[in-house]
Protein backbone atom coordinates (compact mmCIF):
# COMPACT_ATOMS: atom_id res chain seq x y z
CA UNK A 1 0.00 0.00 0.00
CA UNK A 2 1.22 3.34 -1.04
CA UNK A 3 2.03 5.73 2.20
CA UNK A 4 -0.32 8.46 2.13
CA UNK A 5 0.42 11.92 0.40
CA UNK A 6 1.73 14.72 2.44
CA UNK A 7 -0.66 17.55 1.93
CA UNK A 8 1.40 21.02 1.68
CA UNK A 9 1.08 24.54 1.29
CA UNK A 10 4.11 26.11 -0.15
CA UNK A 11 4.34 29.58 0.31
CA UNK A 12 7.11 31.60 -1.63
CA UNK A 13 8.34 33.90 -4.72
CA UNK A 14 6.79 32.28 -7.86
CA UNK A 15 9.61 33.45 -10.19
CA UNK A 16 12.21 31.52 -7.70
CA UNK A 17 14.41 29.28 -9.71
CA UNK A 18 14.27 27.12 -6.18
CA UNK A 19 10.53 27.34 -6.64
CA UNK A 20 10.49 25.69 -10.10
CA UNK A 21 12.44 22.96 -9.19
CA UNK A 22 11.34 22.60 -6.01
CA UNK A 23 7.55 21.96 -6.61
CA UNK A 24 7.95 19.50 -9.19
CA UNK A 25 9.79 17.62 -7.84
CA UNK A 26 7.87 17.44 -4.32
CA UNK A 27 4.95 16.07 -6.33
CA UNK A 28 7.26 13.37 -7.85
CA UNK A 29 8.44 12.19 -3.99
CA UNK A 30 4.14 11.72 -3.53
CA UNK A 31 3.46 15.01 -2.22
CA UNK A 32 -0.13 17.26 -2.78
CA UNK A 33 0.47 20.41 -2.56
CA UNK A 34 -0.81 24.28 -3.49
CA UNK A 35 1.94 26.91 -4.09
CA UNK A 36 0.89 30.64 -3.01
CA UNK A 37 2.16 33.59 -3.85
CA UNK A 38 1.96 37.48 -3.91
CA UNK A 39 5.01 37.56 -7.29
CA UNK A 40 3.32 36.21 -10.82
CA UNK A 41 5.44 33.86 -11.70
CA UNK A 42 4.81 31.48 -14.95
CA UNK A 43 4.76 28.18 -12.36
CA UNK A 44 0.89 27.49 -11.50
CA UNK A 45 0.13 28.91 -8.18
CA UNK A 46 -2.65 30.50 -6.20
CA UNK A 47 -2.07 33.91 -6.62
CA UNK A 48 -2.10 36.17 -3.27
CA UNK A 49 -3.48 39.69 -3.53
CA UNK A 50 -0.71 42.77 -3.66
CA UNK A 51 -1.97 45.66 -1.15
CA UNK A 52 -0.41 48.78 -1.81
CA UNK A 53 2.17 49.95 -3.09
CA UNK A 54 5.21 49.31 -0.89
CA UNK A 55 6.30 45.95 -1.26
CA UNK A 56 7.70 44.86 2.26
CA UNK A 57 3.99 45.89 3.57
CA UNK A 58 2.44 43.13 1.11
CA UNK A 59 3.60 40.36 3.13
CA UNK A 60 1.89 41.55 6.16
CA UNK A 61 -1.40 42.38 4.62
CA UNK A 62 -1.48 39.58 2.91
CA UNK A 63 -1.55 37.44 5.76
CA UNK A 64 -5.51 37.47 6.57
CA UNK A 65 -5.94 36.05 3.18
CA UNK A 66 -3.32 33.47 3.64
CA UNK A 67 -5.13 32.86 7.14
CA UNK A 68 -8.43 32.35 4.75
CA UNK A 69 -7.07 30.16 2.66
CA UNK A 70 -5.27 27.91 4.98
CA UNK A 71 -8.77 26.96 6.72
CA UNK A 72 -10.06 26.46 2.84
CA UNK A 73 -6.89 24.14 1.43
CA UNK A 74 -6.34 22.26 5.16
CA UNK A 75 -3.33 21.41 4.74
CA UNK A 76 -0.96 19.15 7.02
CA UNK A 77 2.22 21.27 7.31
CA UNK A 78 2.69 25.37 5.55
CA UNK A 79 6.42 25.02 4.06
CA UNK A 80 7.71 28.37 3.39
CA UNK A 81 10.66 29.79 1.49
CA UNK A 82 12.41 32.65 3.02
CA UNK A 83 11.63 35.15 5.80
CA UNK A 84 9.67 38.12 4.15
CA UNK A 85 6.97 34.53 3.72
CA UNK A 86 7.86 33.36 6.58
CA UNK A 87 6.95 36.44 8.35
CA UNK A 88 3.47 36.49 6.95
CA UNK A 89 3.01 32.82 7.75
CA UNK A 90 3.95 33.71 11.24
CA UNK A 91 1.15 36.10 11.38
CA UNK A 92 -1.60 34.25 9.81
CA UNK A 93 -0.79 31.31 12.03
CA UNK A 94 -1.27 33.36 15.24
CA UNK A 95 -2.90 31.32 17.92
CA UNK A 96 -2.52 28.25 15.51
CA UNK A 97 -1.39 24.79 16.18
CA UNK A 98 -0.36 24.48 12.34
CA UNK A 99 3.01 23.59 11.82
CA UNK A 100 5.36 25.60 9.74
CA UNK A 101 8.47 25.02 8.88
CA UNK A 102 10.51 27.77 7.49
CA UNK A 103 13.70 27.37 4.39
CA UNK A 104 16.17 30.22 4.71
CA UNK A 105 17.68 32.16 1.88
CA UNK A 106 21.32 33.44 2.41
CA UNK A 107 20.18 36.87 1.81
CA UNK A 108 17.39 36.61 4.56
CA UNK A 109 19.45 36.06 7.47
CA UNK A 110 22.99 37.87 5.59
CA UNK A 111 21.51 41.06 4.59
CA UNK A 112 17.85 41.82 5.59
CA UNK A 113 17.90 40.88 9.08
CA UNK A 114 21.10 43.30 9.00
CA UNK A 115 19.32 46.22 7.50
CA UNK A 116 17.24 47.84 10.09
CA UNK A 117 15.81 46.85 13.72
CA UNK A 118 12.59 46.04 12.34
CA UNK A 119 14.16 43.71 9.35
CA UNK A 120 15.51 41.91 12.03
CA UNK A 121 12.39 41.83 14.34
CA UNK A 122 10.36 40.26 11.35
CA UNK A 123 12.58 37.70 10.55
CA UNK A 124 12.91 36.66 14.22
CA UNK A 125 9.39 36.58 15.12
CA UNK A 126 9.57 34.30 11.59
CA UNK A 127 12.04 31.91 13.55
CA UNK A 128 10.47 31.73 16.60
CA UNK A 129 7.06 30.96 15.42
CA UNK A 130 8.22 28.16 12.73
CA UNK A 131 8.50 24.77 14.65
CA UNK A 132 11.49 23.82 12.01
CA UNK A 133 14.04 25.54 10.29
CA UNK A 134 15.89 24.40 7.33
CA UNK A 135 19.15 26.06 5.68
CA UNK A 136 21.80 25.31 3.29
CA UNK A 137 24.76 25.74 4.54
CA UNK A 138 26.18 25.25 8.32
CA UNK A 139 26.94 29.17 8.34
CA UNK A 140 23.86 30.07 7.55
CA UNK A 141 21.99 28.12 10.25
CA UNK A 142 24.92 29.46 12.77
CA UNK A 143 24.15 33.31 11.65
CA UNK A 144 20.29 32.39 12.37
CA UNK A 145 20.90 31.01 15.75
CA UNK A 146 22.96 34.01 16.89
CA UNK A 147 19.23 35.80 16.12
CA UNK A 148 17.01 33.56 18.27
CA UNK A 149 16.80 29.70 19.86
CA UNK A 150 14.84 27.58 17.24
CA UNK A 151 13.61 24.05 17.66
CA UNK A 152 13.91 21.81 14.83
CA UNK A 153 16.61 21.96 12.56
CA UNK A 154 18.30 21.08 9.42
CA UNK A 155 21.21 21.56 6.87
CA UNK A 156 20.37 20.65 3.29
CA UNK A 157 21.28 22.05 0.01
CA UNK A 158 19.61 22.49 -2.73
CA UNK A 159 21.97 20.17 -5.05
CA UNK A 160 22.34 19.35 -8.56
CA UNK A 161 19.64 16.45 -10.37
CA UNK A 162 20.74 12.40 -10.55
CA UNK A 163 19.38 12.79 -14.27
CA UNK A 164 21.80 15.86 -15.15
CA UNK A 165 25.50 13.95 -14.16
CA UNK A 166 25.21 12.56 -17.86
CA UNK A 167 26.19 16.37 -18.93
CA UNK A 168 29.69 16.29 -16.56
CA UNK A 169 32.60 16.99 -18.90
CA UNK A 170 33.65 14.44 -20.83
CA UNK A 171 37.18 16.45 -21.42
CA UNK A 172 39.11 18.43 -19.41
CA UNK A 173 41.22 19.78 -21.51
CA UNK A 174 40.95 23.76 -21.28
CA UNK A 175 40.21 25.28 -24.30
CA UNK A 176 42.29 28.52 -25.81
CA UNK A 177 40.83 31.22 -25.05
CA UNK A 178 39.85 29.78 -21.58
CA UNK A 179 35.79 30.17 -21.44
CA UNK A 180 34.85 31.53 -18.20
CA UNK A 181 31.15 31.69 -16.45
CA UNK A 182 29.40 33.91 -14.18
CA UNK A 183 26.17 33.02 -13.41
CA UNK A 184 25.34 35.78 -10.61
CA UNK A 185 22.91 37.97 -10.99
CA UNK A 186 23.74 41.72 -11.70
CA UNK A 187 23.20 42.58 -8.64
CA UNK A 188 25.69 45.04 -6.21
CA UNK A 189 26.22 41.95 -4.34
CA UNK A 190 27.43 39.70 -6.55
CA UNK A 191 30.04 42.44 -7.83
CA UNK A 192 30.15 41.69 -11.41
CA UNK A 193 31.98 44.68 -12.38
CA UNK A 194 35.02 44.06 -10.12
CA UNK A 195 34.86 40.69 -12.12
CA UNK A 196 34.96 42.83 -15.37
CA UNK A 197 37.61 45.29 -14.62
CA UNK A 198 39.71 42.60 -13.10
CA UNK A 199 39.57 40.41 -16.36
CA UNK A 200 39.64 43.76 -18.60
CA UNK A 201 43.68 43.13 -19.69
CA UNK A 202 42.94 39.10 -20.09
CA UNK A 203 39.79 39.84 -22.17
CA UNK A 204 41.73 42.27 -24.31
CA UNK A 205 44.49 40.08 -24.98
CA UNK A 206 42.39 37.09 -25.98
CA UNK A 207 43.44 34.80 -23.08
CA UNK A 208 39.57 34.74 -22.29
CA UNK A 209 36.41 34.21 -22.98
CA UNK A 210 33.96 35.62 -20.37
CA UNK A 211 30.25 34.71 -20.18
CA UNK A 212 27.59 36.41 -17.99
CA UNK A 213 23.71 36.06 -17.17
CA UNK A 214 21.50 39.18 -18.74
CA UNK A 215 19.63 39.43 -15.76
CA UNK A 216 19.34 41.73 -13.06
CA UNK A 217 18.90 45.23 -12.61
CA UNK A 218 22.49 46.24 -13.18
CA UNK A 219 22.56 44.24 -16.42
CA UNK A 220 21.83 47.38 -18.59
CA UNK A 221 24.62 49.58 -16.91
CA UNK A 222 26.93 46.21 -17.27
CA UNK A 223 26.27 46.34 -21.17
CA UNK A 224 26.29 49.75 -21.15
CA UNK A 225 30.30 49.86 -19.44
CA UNK A 226 30.99 47.06 -21.48
CA UNK A 227 30.47 49.38 -24.87
CA UNK A 228 32.61 51.99 -23.05
CA UNK A 229 35.30 49.53 -22.68
CA UNK A 230 35.42 48.45 -25.78
CA UNK A 231 35.68 44.81 -24.72
CA UNK A 232 36.14 41.79 -26.75
CA UNK A 233 34.76 38.41 -25.83
CA UNK A 234 32.65 39.29 -23.37
CA UNK A 235 29.04 37.74 -24.08
CA UNK A 236 25.67 37.63 -21.89
CA UNK A 237 23.24 34.52 -21.98
CA UNK A 238 19.56 34.40 -21.38
CA UNK A 239 17.74 32.58 -18.96
CA UNK A 240 16.32 29.22 -19.97
CA UNK A 241 15.67 26.01 -18.97
CA UNK A 242 16.87 23.76 -16.65
CA UNK A 243 18.39 21.35 -19.07
CA UNK A 244 20.03 24.40 -21.65
CA UNK A 245 21.21 26.40 -18.98
CA UNK A 246 23.43 23.20 -17.94
CA UNK A 247 24.68 21.91 -21.10
CA UNK A 248 25.44 26.07 -21.96
CA UNK A 249 27.72 25.95 -18.78
CA UNK A 250 29.05 22.76 -19.09
CA UNK A 251 30.96 24.19 -22.08
CA UNK A 252 32.71 26.31 -19.96
CA UNK A 253 36.25 25.90 -18.56
CA UNK A 254 35.92 27.70 -15.04
CA UNK A 255 33.11 28.85 -13.06
CA UNK A 256 33.22 31.99 -11.56
CA UNK A 257 32.11 34.29 -8.51
CA UNK A 258 32.92 37.15 -6.46
CA UNK A 259 29.70 37.22 -4.34
CA UNK A 260 29.94 39.68 -1.32
CA UNK A 261 27.63 37.58 0.84
CA UNK A 262 26.50 33.97 0.13
CA UNK A 263 25.39 30.87 1.73
CA UNK A 264 25.71 27.52 -0.20
CA UNK A 265 25.26 29.52 -3.85
CA UNK A 266 23.54 26.20 -6.14
CA UNK A 267 25.64 27.71 -8.83
CA UNK A 268 28.84 26.41 -7.74
CA UNK A 269 27.16 22.81 -6.47
CA UNK A 270 26.21 23.10 -10.88
CA UNK A 271 30.01 23.77 -11.31
CA UNK A 272 31.18 20.77 -9.54
CA UNK A 273 28.67 18.62 -10.50
CA UNK A 274 29.70 19.70 -14.33
CA UNK A 275 33.47 19.24 -13.95
CA UNK A 276 34.05 23.18 -14.49
CA UNK A 277 36.98 24.57 -12.59
CA UNK A 278 35.27 26.75 -9.25
CA UNK A 279 37.30 29.98 -8.46
CA UNK A 280 35.06 31.63 -5.99
CA UNK A 281 35.38 35.03 -4.01
CA UNK A 282 36.59 33.81 0.27
CA UNK A 283 33.83 34.13 1.92
CA UNK A 284 32.00 32.03 5.17
CA UNK A 285 28.95 31.12 3.52
CA UNK A 286 30.80 29.16 0.73
CA UNK A 287 33.70 27.54 2.58
CA UNK A 288 31.46 24.54 3.47
CA UNK A 289 32.17 24.09 -0.14
CA UNK A 290 35.15 25.36 -2.00
CA UNK A 291 37.76 23.53 0.58
CA UNK A 292 39.88 21.12 -1.72
CA UNK A 293 37.29 22.15 -5.07
CA UNK A 294 37.90 25.74 -5.72
CA UNK A 295 40.11 28.21 -6.18
CA UNK A 296 39.87 31.01 -3.67
CA UNK A 297 40.37 34.59 -3.60
CA UNK A 298 40.03 37.83 -1.50
CA UNK A 299 37.10 39.68 -2.46
CA UNK A 300 38.00 43.04 -4.28
CA UNK A 301 41.64 41.61 -4.51
CA UNK A 302 42.46 42.21 -8.34
CA UNK A 303 45.49 41.09 -8.35
CA UNK A 304 44.58 37.44 -6.58
CA UNK A 305 41.82 37.15 -8.85
CA UNK A 306 43.79 37.60 -12.12
CA UNK A 307 46.67 35.32 -10.72
CA UNK A 308 44.44 32.61 -10.37
CA UNK A 309 42.85 32.99 -14.03
CA UNK A 310 46.72 33.29 -15.32
CA UNK A 311 48.12 30.06 -13.50
CA UNK A 312 44.92 28.15 -14.60
CA UNK A 313 45.44 29.30 -17.93
CA UNK A 314 49.85 28.97 -18.14
CA UNK A 315 50.17 25.70 -16.12
CA UNK A 316 47.52 23.62 -18.57
CA UNK A 317 46.77 21.57 -16.16
CA UNK A 318 43.48 19.49 -16.27
CA UNK A 319 42.86 19.61 -11.93
CA UNK A 320 41.58 15.95 -12.35
CA UNK A 321 42.46 15.87 -8.81
CA UNK A 322 39.95 19.02 -7.52
CA UNK A 323 37.16 17.78 -10.17
CA UNK A 324 37.27 14.23 -8.81
CA UNK A 325 36.91 15.37 -5.60
CA UNK A 326 34.03 18.26 -6.29
CA UNK A 327 31.91 15.82 -8.26
CA UNK A 328 32.29 12.88 -5.50
CA UNK A 329 31.32 15.75 -3.34
CA UNK A 330 28.17 16.82 -5.02
CA UNK A 331 27.40 12.91 -4.93
CA UNK A 332 27.25 11.93 -1.32
CA UNK A 333 25.95 15.67 -0.10
CA UNK A 334 24.26 17.50 -2.58
CA UNK A 335 22.43 15.74 -5.02
CA UNK A 336 18.94 17.01 -5.14
CA UNK A 337 16.37 14.36 -4.99
CA UNK A 338 18.40 13.40 -1.86
CA UNK A 339 17.83 16.77 -0.19
CA UNK A 340 14.17 17.22 -0.97
CA UNK A 341 13.81 13.80 0.46
CA UNK A 342 15.50 15.33 3.68
CA UNK A 343 13.04 18.18 3.94
CA UNK A 344 10.34 16.08 3.54
CA UNK A 345 11.19 13.80 6.07
CA UNK A 346 11.89 16.63 8.37
CA UNK A 347 7.78 17.83 7.55
CA UNK A 348 6.47 14.21 8.26
CA UNK A 349 8.50 14.41 11.64
CA UNK A 350 6.76 17.85 12.95
CA UNK A 351 3.35 16.79 12.19
CA UNK A 352 3.98 13.14 13.49
CA UNK A 353 4.44 10.74 10.84
CA UNK A 354 7.08 9.44 11.56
Amino acid sequence: MNEKTLRILLLGDSRSFHIERYVPELRRQNCELLLASIEDGAIEHYQLKRVGPIRQLQYTLAASELRQLILKYRPEIVDVQDANYGYMAALALRNSDMPFNLQLLGSDILIASRKTYLHRMKTVFALRRADAVVADSFYLLEQAKKLTPLKHTLVEPFGFEKKYLRLHKQNYALSRPLKIIVTRLQEKVYNNFFILKSLAPLIKSGSIILRFVDLGSLAEKMKSALNDWRLPNVYFYQRSEREPFLKLMSEHDVYLSAALSDSSPVSLIDAMALGLIPVVAKIPGIMEWSENSAFTFTNNNANELTGIIEKIISKNSEHLEMRTRSLAKVKEKALFENNVAARINLMKKIVGRT
